[in-house]
């Protein structure tokens, strides 16, 4: 199932509450561009491999081709969201509880950059959706634990793939390039660097952009009376749109992220940032190939960690790893309640 940009637009300005879980929406993509696209592009800035104000339009340009191709190519990570969740029964409450959702995550999330904490977005995004729909559905009846399971197996798998391909690759360039001078090896990856970070960009615009258009869709079948809908088509009008909105929320800055990941926690060569890059890269492309959904701040952070401790475990910030980790930690449970208690209040208020 699907829905044509005619339809969307004609329903949208006859639908007050579809509008306004529209609006919510995509005020969530534009956080999410704002607050964790910039982990793509951390290091390549801070290896000063390239300009912020030219990595941020950057990152834009690829998150934007991301959620394009990748959607195009293979949906599944928005499938998965889509029905991690049961939203099902009176649509109406549903839509309600869907748009206190999608607000909690948006209060979650300028929180955390307020405080410059990589938080994932992704993991965001699920707990509040999960709160929320344990809290229209009065108990857990409202998760889909088969569905849900595939999101530990991403934290699982981000984590100790970043961290895992971040270690061999740095090991690996470092044994092709022994004999090299590091001085006339810089300026290839310093270039090498700008490709590592377009890959990174344009990998989460592909895992993160799917995820949002599933909830995209959800609200438009709620807000419809279409609470059944299990399987759908992204249309191609929905993958622009969401590329649009994320690469905008980019392209507004989210400096304190980037000097966080990649200036606090590990201090980078620009051959180290290469190898972060391209680790974290590879494991979001398999990530997505095989429809598992993954956070990119995870996969990110990981393999700048793996790369640092391939020369040794004190060359990381430990104390900066801790402060993340504990907010990796809280999301679930914090943005999860979040979710709960804007669903119940706005249920019982609307």
């Amino acid at each position: 199932m699907t829905i044509s940009l005619g339809d969307f637009l004609q329903q949208a300005t006859s639908n007050p509450a579809l509008l306004i879980t529209v609006i919510l929406t995509l005020g969530v993509i534009l956080v999410n561009g704002w607050t964790d696209a910039p982990n793509a592009i951390a290091t390549c800035v801070s290896t000063r491999s390239m300009d912020p104000k030219k990595a941020i339009i950057m990152a834009a340009i690829f998150n934007f081709l991301g959620v394009l191709v990748m959607t195009y190519v293979n949906a599944t990570v928005a499938q998965t969201i889509y029905n991690m969740v049961d939203f099902g029964g009176d649509s109406r409450n549903s839509l309600v509880a869907l748009c206190a959702a999608l607000f909690a995550i948006v209060i979650w999330a300028t929180a955390a950059w307020a405080f410059g904490i990589p938080t994932s977005e992704s993991h965001a995004l699920i707990a509040g959706l999960s709160g929320a729909a344990i809290a229209l559905q009065k108990g857990f009846s409202g998760i889909n634990g088969q569905e849900w399971i595939k999101v530990i197996y991403g934290l699982v798998i981000s984590t100790g793939m970043g961290f895992g391909i971040g270690f061999v690759a740095v090991r690996l360039i470092e044994s092709f390039c022994i004999n090299i001078d590091r001085r006339k090896s810089r300026p290839f990856f310093q270039k090498a660097q700008i490709f590592g970070g377009a890959a990174m960009a344009f990998m989460h615009g592909a895992q993160d952009g799917q995820k949002f258009m599933g909830v995209f869709m959800l609200g438009i079948f709620l807000a419809n009376g279409q609470s059944d809908v299990t399987n759908f088509r992204i249309p191609i009008w929905l993958m622009v749109l969401c590329s649009v909105v994320m690469a905008l929320g980019t392209s507004i800055g989210g400096y304190r992220i980037i000097k966080t990941v990649g200036m606090g926690m590990v201090k980078l060569d620009t051959y180290q940032g290469f190898a972060a890059d391209t680790a974290a890269a590879i494991s979001l492309l398999i990530s997505s190939v095989f429809g598992v959904p993954v956070s990119t701040t995870h996969t990110k952070t990981t393999a700048i960690m793996g790369v640092g401790a391939s020369k040794r475990l004190s060359s990381v910030n430990w104390g900066i790893v801790k402060e993340m980790v504990a907010a990796w930690i809280l999301t679930f449970p914090g943005c999860g309640v979040v979710g709960y208690l804007m669903a119940y209040i706005f249920m019982k208020l609307f």
